[in-house]
């Protein structure tokens, strides 16, 4: 009887003789995740040398650990349980020595070898479309699928190809046949007669009466075709010699198909005409060296590559999913599990897990299990997935919901980039899963509401997951939605008294990182603020991670720099400031360049308008741009704040010249004055700019840190946050044309808002998610970005993150932390000495700490207390939400009429006009189409529309005739041109008077209680005809 020894010896020697095979067979990830046996630590070192090397040597590494010794009860089965659960079936087979006859064996080696030496024209293929049929054939694990369609939607349809081929080819024999089906399916016709030599004009009919060249069993047919040379020939006195040696012979290099082997093509390939042709005189050696080439580093046909390109291991390490589950199945971890079983109950939560942990993928299983729950009752279901950023869309519809949902159900995604002109009604209508913007659906449920038209309404839909919930709060879009939803709960409780049937609302699922502490110093404030937010989704519980496994936390650092000793380019600049000052007769109270002269200087120039004391205005503007040049030059070049300077200076001028004669306008002394004092001091700081000892040093710093990033790293990735829009601009170019950057491969670009409110012309949306894509695909490997880039974001390949002065409350902070994905990540905070970011960032920490207690502190709650504060501040919520409705209904009754309101020109303060001269278009646009109003402005292009071709708008703004102030622009309305007025340019008074209701300046047209009239499209047309017709007579 053999001896427990003995048979531990064996078994290691069993393993220890298939080991190459074993080493290009094993996937890491999944396998790890179930051997119990190994420590946390060792996995952790493996997963690393996954990413860091390559799978293979992260194969190696696995295999030595089980097989070293003392070994544990069962360590032998919990091993092949592991690989044929994780996905490679293949691997246990020949861990246990379950193999199929040698001659399937030989052949599965030969269509290995032809997948390899026809790869090229194999990347040809629509990727997702053979992913997801691969899947369907069970030659892909769930797994394998959304590693394919990750690297597809990242880095490209080819990468994502190679990847493919390099997982089919792990599989067991049989899977050849399975593949040619799927490319068949997928109309790949072309690929098909490629591995076949076959027609691509066969139908399915066809090739059932004809052999395929592999058979189910995975066997090569013979065929007439095949020992001419054309397909794939397999000679017919192989035996079992030429099978066994195949392993004997290998080596520890690398596979072709493997991490670093590179596809080779041999002689044969590129002689034998089509497909791959195998000489019939081929001997049994000959067999075995060819599979012993297939994965020696060093054969012939390796280092006769010719395009050298591989099937990498992809970048993006996805959560490993136990098992091999099969088409559209989902297997979460167990905190995942965890967190999400409340929801599965049919409960409303909130799942609070740290970024990077899953909680979209948390979401996807919660809305299939849903879906398929009502599905089984015979009852419909709706889900909505509401994101509150468009780049979110298509990220949580690619790499998430479409690829698990898909096979089941009809998953669709809107935004307002979308191209479709389809009703959204009709999309929630004809689909299962809807993922968009917030501001979509609370449009459409405000059309309901109103009667516009049919719109869409809280009862239509059954799960309501809103993504990044902390942002249901006052004011927040997220928050309207829920508000329409408790009203209509809290009527239901009321229905329910009456015994009347209540109107159906949905089940509500919250996803966030970072609830915050909302402002709060106190313990009992954060948990208030959180409770707050629970009771606005009206969340039983929030669900967070309790279990001991750590995520990945980016190494911290806080770079402080020493302010700089001299700086005679910013003296230049408070030197022309202190002369404004002493023009206007203005004195500051606080320091120059700070946000607290920012913000006097601002209200010194609203106030001024309104007095119409346009000299204190004039300077109040230019005084604000120099300010702003102080602040730029603290984080920029002195070149780039010199440049935005003399732009300003030079769109001043411009304004002050007729767009077609070319006459100045008036300028008046003050703005003479400061014109001629830029121009006096302009070449004094050109020449400052251009002296390196004078930059500032935290621009220094960040040049240090990008450097050492990109010198210490294989493949560094990061993002640099900035405050504004024009340092985000700025640094990107600094970085593009400084030569050490471009020695180390360094390939910056930015990511601004979309928002018109700052002067900097926005990125549209096609233009975030361009740039996003290359980020994602390497293309671009520093990003610089405000903060419109810190939520949501998901690079797993992020390796850096740099807060470059920047520092806001403690939810930014841990946004910005997680963008940072990568194993060995760092995250660091580049500051000025005595600005106080520092200080801040620690503030930050402590409040996150708090944040953590404060909701450990809400779970302990007992259900009974917890449901009573919910309720209460649910009953706060509608009241004020009530008396805010009914303030704002008073308002509009008391809406003055439009006689009593004037307008004057914010530049010179002419009359412009009264409001009896103003129409409203489609309740969104006030226009004047008045003769009168057309006389005092001229018409200036609009390049900036140009570039966003908005095609409700013509490519013109209007401004005044005499100061050259920009008023509006021209909207194009069916087939009129209609000067649109923008009020924020617009000094308003009431009755000629200053009134306490009207604001000292208007941002938006809202902030007026005017009711103006219709547009009278019919009047206008028929005018302008009238016109038109008078003039050909």
């Amino acid at each position: 009887m053999e001896s427990d020894d003995d048979n531990t010896v064996r078994l290691t020697n069993l393993i220890e003789s298939v080991r190459p095979r074993l080493r290009r067979l094993i996937q890491v990830d999944p396998v790890l995740d179930l051997m119990h046996s190994i420590g946390s630590e060792q996995k952790e070192r493996i997963r690393n040398q996954a990413r860091a090397e390559c799978n293979i040597n992260a194969a190696d590494s696995l295999i030595n650990i089980v097989i070293k010794e003392p070994h544990g009860d069962g360590w032998f089965r919990e091993f092949v349980d592991a690989l044929s659960a994780g996905g490679c079936q293949y691997a246990a087979d020949h861990v246990e020595a379950n193999l199929s006859s040698p001659k399937v064996e030989a052949n599965n080696d030969y269509c290995v070898r032809l997948i390899e030496l026809l790869c090229t024209n194999l990347l040809d293929m629509k990727t997702n479309d053979v992913c997801l049929a691969c899947l369907s054939e069970e030659i892909l694990t769930q797994e394998d699928s959304e590693i394919i369609l990750a690297l597809t939607t990242n880095n490209g349809n080819m990468n994502g190809a190679r990847e493919l081929l390099r997982r089919i080819v792990r599989c067991r024999p049989g899977w050849f046949s399975k593949f040619l089906n799927v490319l068949h399916e997928t109309e790949h016709l072309l690929l098909y007669q490629e591995l076949t030599g076959g027609s691509p004009s066969n139908d399915i009919q066809g090739e059932t009466d004809s052999p395929s060249p592999l058979t189910d069993e995975g066997e090569l047919a013979r065929s007439d075709a095949a020992t001419e040379g054309e397909g794939c020939s397999i000679p017919q006195e192989e035996s079992l010699d030429s099978v066994s040696n195949t392993t004997e012979g290998e080596t520890d290099s690398p596979s072709p198909l493997t991490d670093e082997g590179e596809l080779a093509r041999s002689d044969a390939a590129t002689e034998g005409g089509e497909g791959c042709s195998i000489p019939q005189e081929e001997s049994l050696d000959s067999v075995s060296n060819t599979t012993e080439d297939l994965y020696n580093e060093e054969s012939v046909e390796t280092r006769q590559l010719v395009n050298g390109f591989r099937l990498s291991e992809p970048e993006t390490s996805t959560a490993a999913i136990a098992g091999s589950p099969k088409k559209a199945d989902i297997v979460l971890r167990d905190y995942q599990m965890d967190v999400a079983t409340p929801a599965l109950e049919g409960k409303n939560i909130i799942v609070c897990l740290p970024t990077g942990s899953g909680k979209t993928r948390v979401a996807v299983y919660i809305t299939k299990e849903h879906l398929d729950g009502r599905r089984k009752a015979g009852q419909s279901g709706k889900v909505v997935v509401l994101v509150n950023k468009v780049p979110l869309v298509d990220q949580h519809y690619n790499a998430e919901f479409w690829p698990f949902l898909k096979h089941s159900y009809k998953v669709e995604r809107v935004s307002g980039d979308s191209t479709r002109k389809i009703s959204f009604t009709e999309i929630v209508k004809k689909h299962d899963v809807i993922i968009c913007t917030a501001q979509i659906l609370e449009n459409y449920l405000e059309r309901a509401k109103s009667g516009e038209d049919e719109g869409v309404r809280l009862r239509d839909l059954t799960l309501l997951v809103i993504d990044e919930c902390h942002h249901t709060t006052k004011g927040e879009v997220y928050n309207h939605i829920m508000m329409r939803y408790l009203k209509q709960k809290h009527k239901n409780s009321k229905l329910k008294k009456l015994q009347k049937e209540p109107v159906p609302i949905p089940q509500i699922l919250g996803l966030t990182a970072s609830p915050g502490v909302g402002g709060a110093t106190k313990l009992e404030k954060a948990e208030e603020h959180i409770l707050r937010i629970c009771a606005n989704l009206d969340a039983c519980k929030i669900m967070t991670r309790t279990h001991a496994e750590n995520t990945n936390k980016p190494f911290k650092k806080i770079a402080t720099v020493e302010e700089r000793k001299q700086d005679p380019f910013g003296d230049v600049i408070k030197r022309m400031m202190h002369a404004i000052h002493t023009h206007a007769e203005l004195q500051p109270t606080c320091d120059l360049g700070s946000q607290m002269y920012e913000q006097w200087v601002v209200q010194k120039e609203q106030n001024a308008a309104k007095e119409k004391k346009q000299k204190v205005r004039v300077c109040a503007e230019h005084l604000r741009q120099y300010n702003e040049g102080l602040q730029l030059r603290n984080t920029i070049r002195m070149c780039d704040a010199l440049s935005f300077l003399n732009k300003y200076q030079e769109g001043e001028m411009k304004r002050k010249v007729a767009p077609e004669e070319e006459v100045p306008i008036h300028i008046t002394d003050t703005e003479r004055f400061l014109f001629n004092l830029f121009k006096e001091n302009k070449e004094e700081m050109q020449a400052l700019a251009k002296i390196p000892a004078y930059e500032n040093k935290s621009l220094s710093e960040l040049k240090s840190k990008i450097l050492h990033e990109f010198t210490s790293r294989e493949n560094a990735r990061g993002i640099i946050f900035t405050k504004t829009r024009r340092s985000a601009i700025a640094l990107s170019q600094w970085i593009q044309e400084n030569p050490k950057f471009e020695e180390i491969d360094v390939k910056a670009c930015y990511v601004i808002g979309g928002g018109d409110q700052s002067v900097v012309k926005p990125m549209t949306s096609a233009e975030q998610k361009d740039v996003l894509n290359k980020f994602g695909s390497g293309e671009i490997n520093v990003l610089i970005a405000t903060t419109v880039a810190e939520e949501g974001l998901d690079i797993p390949q992020c390796n850096f993150v740099i807060r470059y002065g920047l520092v806001t409350n403690e939810i930014a902070m841990i946004q910005a932390q997680g963008r940072a994905r990568a194993e060995d990540s760092s995250y660091t905070v580049v500051e000025v000495e005595g600005s106080g970011v520092a200080e801040k960032e620690s503030v930050n920490e402590y409040r996150e700490k708090m944040m953590l207690k404060a909701i450990d502190k809400i779970k302990n709650l007992n259900q009974e207390d917890y449901d009573k504060r919910i309720m209460d501040f649910q009953i706060q919520a509608i009241m004020e939400k009530t008396l805010q409705a009914q303030v704002k209904t008073k308002k509009h009754m008391k809406k003055e009429s439009p006689s009593k309101v004037a307008f004057s020109c914010r530049g010179c303060n002419k009359h412009v006009c009264t409001g009896e001269d103003i129409e409203i278009i489609d309740n969104m646009h006030r226009v004047n189409v008045t003769a009168q109003f057309r006389e005092l402005f001229i018409q200036r292009e609009n390049t900036t529309l140009q570039e966003r071709c908005l095609d409700y708008e013509a490519n013109e703004f209007i401004a005044c005739k005499d100061c050259g102030q920009r008023w509006g622009s021209m909207q194009l309305y069916r087939g009129l041109k209609c000067p649109s007025l923008h009020v924020k340019n617009f000094v308003v008074t009431y009755n000629g008077k200053k009134k306490a209701n009207v604001p000292s300046k208007c941002t938006k047209w809202s902030e007026l209680a005017i009711q103006f009239p219709a547009f009278d499209y019919i009047t206008h047309a028929s005018q302008m005809v009238q016109s038109s017709d008078d003039e050909t007579e």
